[in-house]
């Protein structure tokens, strides 16, 4: 009961991203009471990552990665689809991962220390802020660091930016801070932990699972490092994640998906759609999954809105949050970092040789791992085998080529439920390499390759470090 009693406010206060239009501040938390426990903290700084993964980032991912389209009967992700979403867009979702999340953890760290009893409160918190610095700065690029949540005790009120090539590894310094912080003497939390229920090893797998990612992010900039970060963790006893690390939703009003709580909270309007570039695909490859995901196979190109659209369409569904009209999308969960992400991106260490390990046995446990996670949604248990043996194929070529399968399955496997990762990725490598550009681009025959700042930044901070168009890659894109 506390676990959804705490759900029911916290979500209740982090609604509503793309409508509101209020400047913030990251360094302060108007909801956050001086006196509240790291009982408290905790889900609260899950909840609001889950909020900003299930909703805003989820909608933009969903988009730009062309698993989701604009309905042409609403209008609101015109601007997405335009490649121009206005600074204001991303206010909420800054601010929720600044002055809710990261904020909260801040405080975790602060109040838990070292103690016997509370060193895994702080092992958790420094681990989710590796994860949430890593999501701000991939989406966003130079982004505050050394300065943000000092304050004004601090009187840093502007904090400055730090360059994304000096933030990653001062992540991954942090990520691993946790890491070694984790403890199986004293206490540990318990439902509290909205994640893991205080399973401290899964936790250490997480770590390593996120250390993997950003190691990987580093593949095309600066290999020698990301090898020889791969090769560490190899013989870390903690592994990597083979449960999925999530934000679990109920049916229960002030519980639900946040994508689906939005929808609801705007008339209930059915604002996303199939989108042909991943339907298509699907169709093509005789993919079962295509019927877990959408409604049907009926998808619209991307842009298609305005363009004498057909009379029907299909849509996104229950199973990743995004059918309004089906209250099964209530509790779909918002998932961090999946099983099956943990396996292509093994894969993909393996395939480079950077990991031992067998990268078409992993990639295949890849596919088959995210096959059983949407079995409830009438996938059979030989689903995943029939796929492997045939579209699915691992196809046994040159690194590159290797390479390229993972991806484009990981993208794949990713649709409708790890949408900004799949957008990440695709920014990374260029898979998959069938893409169209919408066809209300108002920036040529281009994709975006970051998201604007907030509005809130411009307006607040003094140390704004300017415009930077959406085409400018960020630091590690170097495809």
């Amino acid at each position: 009961m506390k676990r959804i009693l705490l759900l029911m406010f916290f979500i209740a206060i982090a609604v509503g991203q793309f409508s509101c239009k209020k400047n913030f501040d990251i360094n302060k938390n108007p909801n956050d009471p001086a006196d509240v426990t790291i009982v408290q903290l905790l889900p609260a700084a899950q909840v609001s990552i889950g909020q900003v993964m299930g909703n805003y980032l989820q909608v933009v991912g969903g988009i730009w990665s062309q698993y989701w389209t604009q309905n042409p009967n609403a209008s609101q992700y015109r601007p997405l689809e335009q490649y121009q979403p206005g600074p204001e867009s991303a206010n909420r979702a800054w601010q929720e991962l600044y002055s809710g999340a990261l904020s909260d953890l801040k405080k975790i760290v602060e109040k838990a220390g070292t103690g016997e009893n509370t060193r895994n409160y702080a092992a958790i918190a420094k681990i989710l802020q590796g994860y949430t610095f890593q999501v701000l700065t991939d989406n966003f690029g130079d982004i505050p660091y050394k300065e943000a949540l000092m304050g004004e005790d601090s009187k840093i009120t502007s904090p400055k930016y730090d360059k994304q090539e000096d933030i990653y590894p001062s992540i991954i310094a942090l990520v691993k801070e946790g890491r070694s912080m984790i403890t199986f003497e004293g206490e540990a939390p318990g439902s509290d932990d909205i994640i893991y229920g205080g399973d401290m090893a899964a936790w250490g797998a997480f770590a390593n699972t996120l250390l993997l990612k950003m190691y990987l992010r580093l593949a095309y900039r600066n290999p020698s490092l990301a090898q020889a970060g791969i090769a560490e963790l190899q013989n870390d006893p903690y592994g990597f994640l083979g449960a999925t690390a999530q934000v679990n939703f109920i049916s229960t009003p002030g519980n639900t998906n946040p994508l689906y709580s939005e929808m609801k909270g705007l008339s209930s309007t059915q604002n996303l759609i199939a989108s042909a570039t991943s339907v298509d695909s699907m169709a093509e490859r005789n993919d079962p999954r295509v019927l877990v995901f959408y409604t049907g196979t009926n998808g619209l190109e991307q842009g298609y809105y305005n363009i004498n659209p057909p009379a029907s369409y299909s849509t996104p569904s229950s199973a990743v949050g995004a059918l309004v009209a089906d209250p099964e999308s209530a509790s779909a969960p918002v998932k961090l970092i999946s099983s099956y992400e943990s396996d292509f991106l093994q894969a993909e260490a393996a395939a480079r040789g950077w990991m031992s390990g067998d990268a078409r046995a992993l990639y295949e446990t890849g596919i088959q791992a995210n096959f059983q996670e949407y079995e409830a949604f009438g996938l059979a248990s030989t689903d995943a085998d029939d796929y492997i043996s045939g579209a699915g194929a691992y196809p046994n070529g040159s690194t590159e080529e290797n390479i390229k399968a993972i991806i484009t399955e990981k993208w794949y496997s990713m649709n409708g439920n790890q949408n900004i990762e799949a957008w990440t990725e695709w920014r990374r490598t260029g898979y998959p390499d069938f893409f169209t550009i919408s066809r209300t681009s108002r920036i040529g025959n281009t994709f975006p390759q970051r998201i604007p700042y907030p509005e809130s930044e411009i307006t607040r901070n003094l140390n704004y470090p300017g415009t930077r168009p959406i085409t400018e890659k960020v630091w590690w894109d170097v495809n």
